[in-house]
């Protein structure tokens, strides 16, 4: 007999226990177990004693000890988490210990064990290295307390996720608490199982400047600072283009198509578990509109079945001591593609669209009358940027829009907030046809601007402004946490702008050729930055900002540094009068372009506004031709996306928005009635 043979044959065992518990899933597959059964069937097979079998098997024992005290070194990574969960770990451990020595004593009890048996018992929940010492230390027998080690293991995996589904523990650590103790380290191990599983897909590797090895070496950092499992770190990496359409495994090899990512995902993602004999429970996710239902609620159904006319309950998390509302599911439908197929019953993992609710909001859960249970769900927070939406009128309005009135107007933007439950939406005392309109940010409003200019609305909006805050008395506005990756050498260039935008440094961190930086900046300070941000990282910066706090207000902040170039009458671009006008700064149209006085047609590098005739022609004498012209070359005009007007905007001006432009304006168009604002306001 081979002298390693036993050593051998049990990791052989065990590699088939692990595939198999891959493969199938089965929770009673568990490789140890499976891994025993398999030697137990072969040493009877072949007819090998156990004591030549453990001759060699022997040494894995060797390893125990050594293996034991590695655990302190993931323990001493996740030292602040213990730390901060240090109540919840004593109180978990305290009770784990004292309920595995009653049951040993009342099994004593009840089968009249001698002492030798019960202290043989009681290491159950140690691992195994340390409780074959503590049982020969009382005076045990060592073989019962492996086993009984083994057994507790064993089925701590098997029945974990059964029975944290039935007493409704979600919390991870709470489920690490219960096993570890209780299972000691194999339970350990389906704790770290029980974890997400991740798939890392980096994306845009068709750039040119495209920087996947860094991004890999980013993406690791950020799983080891989120405290990820062995399993997450090792998650399967893939490279795509989506503007392609192609994902491959490999970095430096280029996919045809997006096959293996759905592969991938089949393969390793689990598939959805929920239990479909329990009470209904379903948190609404996403809120649709129809002017036939009203609201309709969709999310995913966490647990139990739902049938069409059944009698439901609307709660909240963050709304404990209101009173469940009581609602009707009316209709049900289930998604195939973007389409909505009417059901009338639906179960556990679908995802589902209701309607029957009126109030229903993102956030609500909705679950049967007699189990109300709601889901913890991040609360929405509230808006910070609002812009005034009002009728346009222009000398150009009604020329392109569809809908342009004020009924039109208010009736779109108070639908939205059936939808969009983070808008609000009010009616401006002073005017009957303007309506201040607040958001999360200039993002949120200016996807609303573009949707509604694609139905065929016209209005115009006014710069976004932030909304203040009262607290303890002071005024206070919004602070945003704003991260940028930018290239080394522009580091300098942005901490400048930054700074004079009243936004405080955080931190800095250099990553190869680009350094992240992160800052808290004034909601009002980050307003027509991107644009800087832009030309001070020639192209290659990112930046990205989330709501962070109220904070008092930090001063003054100049939003703009340049002047605009203005219309002086009403007519259409010609090249002579741009020729002239774009000696003045850069001009955001081209010839041909119909214009009107007070129409804003570029921008000027001083502060002050210029007045400028882009419609001026050239005259005509026996010695001016008109073809003549074709000599003036022009400058291509810079043309503005919606952001980069919303950006521009100084308070004196509107966007007017249509179906087919955008067009910058001042407030007051009469050039004369601009002048006497101005020297008003200098009086």
């Amino acid at each position: 007999m081979p002298l390693y043979f036993g050593m051998f044959v049990s990791v052989a065992a065990y590699l088939v226990g692990m595939a198999l518990k891959k493969k199938l899933g089965w929770a009673i597959l568990n490789p140890l177990l499976v891994a025993i059964l398999l030697v137990m069937a072969l040493l009877k097979a072949t007819g090998i004693s156990y004591g030549d079998y453990n001759q060699g098997a022997s040494y894995i024992s060797y390893f125990l000890t050594p293996a034991t005290v590695c655990l302190a070194i993931p323990l001493y990574k996740q030292l602040e988490l213990l730390k901060k969960n240090l109540a919840a770990v004593l109180c978990g451990i305290t009770t784990g210990v004292a309920g595995s020595v009653l049951s040993i004593f009342a099994m004593s009890l009840v089968f009249r064990l001698e002492r030798v048996h019960y202290v043989s018992l009681l290491p159950k929940s140690i691992t195994t290295a340390i409780g074959m010492g503590v049982a020969e230390e009382a005076g045990g027998i060592v073989t019962i307390t492996i086993v009984s080690i083994i057994f507790t293991g064993i089925l701590g995996n098997i029945v974990a996720e059964g029975w944290f589904k039935l007493v409704g523990i979600r919390e991870p650590i709470a489920k690490g608490l219960a096993l570890g103790t209780a299972a000691h380290a194999i339970g350990t191990s389906k704790a770290l199982e029980l974890g997400h599983r991740v798939i890392v897909v980096v994306n845009k590797i068709d750039r040119p400047d495209q920087r996947v090895y860094e991004v890999i070496d980013e993406v690791l950092e950020l799983l080891m600072d989120l405290n990820a499992t062995d399993e997450q770190l090792d998650s399967p990496m893939l490279f795509c283009s989506g503007r392609q359409g192609t994902a491959s495994v490999q970095p430096d090899v280029a996919g045809s198509d997006l096959k293996p990512l759905f592969d991938t995902i089949l393969e390793y993602i689990p598939g959805p578990e929920a239990d479909v004999e329990a009470p209904f429970q379903m948190l609404v996710s996403s809120i649709d509109y129809s002017e036939f239902v009203g609201r309709i609620a969709i999310g995913r159904i966490e647990r139990g079945t739902i049938k069409q006319n059944q009698e439901i309950a609307v709660c909240n998390y963050h709304a404990p001591d209101a009173a469940p509302k009581k609602a009707k599911a009316t209709a049900l439908y289930e998604f195939d593609g973007l389409a909505k197929v009417p059901v009338t019953e639906a179960s556990a993992g679908n995802i589902i669209a209701m309607s029957g609710i009126g109030d229903v909001t993102i956030g609500d859960t909705i679950c049967v009358p007699d189990c109300v249970e709601p889901i913890e769900f991040v609360k929405i927070s509230a808006p910070t940027i609002e812009m005034t939406f009002s009728v346009n009128d222009s000398p150009f309005a009604g020329r392109e829009g569809k809908f342009v009135t004020s009924r039109q107007l208010r009736d779109r933007l108070f639908r939205e907030t059936l939808k969009d439950v983070s808008l609000r939406v009010n009616e401006v005392e002073s005017s009957t046809d303007s309506f201040s309109v607040a958001g999360r940010g200039e993002m949120s409003l200016s996807i609303l601007m573009e949707t509604m200019r694609r139905e065929g609305y016209e209005f115009q909006v006014s710069p976004p402004r932030v909304l203040y805050q009262e607290i303890d008395g002071v005024k206070c506005e919004p602070l945003e946490r704003l991260v940028a990756d930018v290239p080394n050498d522009c580091v300098g260039a942005v901490m400048e702008k930054i700074g004079s935008r009243k936004g405080e440094f955080l931190s800095m961190n250099p990553v190869g050729s680009r350094t992240k930086l992160e800052f808290l900046v004034p909601s009002r300070g980050l307003f027509g930055y991107r644009n800087e941000f832009l030309t001070d990282t020639k192209g290659e910066g990112i930046m990205a900002s989330v709501f962070e706090k109220y904070a008092p207000v930090k001063g003054e902040i100049q939003r703009r540094s340049t002047g605009s170039l203005v219309a002086f009458e009403t007519g259409e671009a010609v090249t002579y009068g741009l020729f002239n006008a774009q000696e003045r700064g850069i001009l955001f149209i081209g010839a041909g372009v119909p214009v009107y006085a007070g129409m804003i047609v570029g921008e000027t590098p001083k502060q002050e506004d210029i007045s400028v005739n882009v419609c001026k022609k050239k005259q005509l004498t026996n010695m001016r031709a008109s073809g003549s012209d074709d000599a003036l070359r022009l400058t291509t005009p810079r043309t503005l996306s919606l952001e980069q007007c919303l950006e521009f905007l100084a308070d004196d001006e509107l966007l007017e928005c249509t179906p087919e432009n955008l067009r910058l304006r001042k407030r007051v168009l009469d050039h004369g009635e601009r002048m006497k604002l101005a020297s008003r306001k200098k009086g």
